[in-house]
């Protein structure tokens, strides 16, 4: 698989997750946060949270990745249902993707709302009511190769958990050694 799918709830450590094995890989690939590439407002009434134009989005991305040298894709994201992962793949292009979910104790998706959203207490709200139910959509889909739980582990742990159960570990992180 050429591609990585970090997949949970607001506040759970997607963006960190993806930084992670970032900084953990050594062949040419490319980190696309799924949020930054589909904010329009306001969304049109038919696609409340623009995933329509984030496909076309991913897809122009990739393209572009692609031609700059990226082998690899590593996606932090939401994917609701099974049917949307082919999808991914054929926007990425990508030979297969590996989706990994994290979670999160309710206490600690809280805490990590509430401190993202310390100026913004209408989006607080929003995404405190918003944790709780796509969390609920994510479990009933279980469409996840690996779920695991970021509560109190680093996501640097995290990564190297994903990379081995993702089969990356034949690129060994690239070190730069402090003189």
């Amino acid at each position: 698989m050429d591609s990585i799918f970090v997949n949970g709830t607001v506040g759970v450590g997607k963006s960190s997750l993806a930084d992670a094995l970032s900084a953990a890989e050594g062949e040419a690939h490319a980190v696309i946060d799924l949020d930054g590439i589909r904010r329009l407002r306001p969304a049109p009434s038919s696609d409340r949270f623009n995933h329509e134009l984030e496909l076309l989005n991913l897809q122009s991305l990739a393209t572009n990745y692609r031609a700059a040298g990226a082998k690899r894709f590593i996606i932090a994201g939401v994917i609701e249902s099974e049917a949307e992962i082919p999808r991914y793949i054929d926007a990425l292009r990508s030979e297969g993707m590996f989706v990994c979910r994290l979670v999160a104790r309710s206490e600690v998706l809280e805490s990590r709302l509430c401190f993202r959203h310390r100026d913004d207490p209408a989006g607080l709200i929003w995404h405190l009511d918003r944790v709780g139910e796509l969390a609920n959509i994510l479990e009933v889909a279980d469409i996840d190769d690996l779920v695991l739980d970021s509560s109190d582990t680093p996501a640097v742990d995290l990564a190297v958990a994903v990379r081995r159960a993702a089969g990356w570990d034949e690129f060994p992180p690239v070190r730069t050694r402090a003189r």
